[in-house]
């Protein structure tokens, strides 16, 4: 009726495919590769070495 149309998921291809804002597994997608993306910052701060202060020879 008044609406527009949703794109059915076999016209798309590629990239799209998976990554789109038209179906619900698209959206879905695109959250959980947000949530993954930050997740993976966190945990390449808290595992990142210590710098250690450099030792003064006297």
């Amino acid at each position: 009726m008044g609406g527009h149309e949703i794109g059915n998921e076999a016209q798309f291809t590629g990239f799209a495919k998976y990554f789109n804002t038209q179906t619900i597994m698209g959206r879905r997608n695109y959250v959980l590769a947000t949530y993954a993306t930050i997740a993976g910052i966190v945990l390449f701060f808290k595992l990142k070495p210590k710098k250690q202060a450099a030792i003064k020879e006297q």
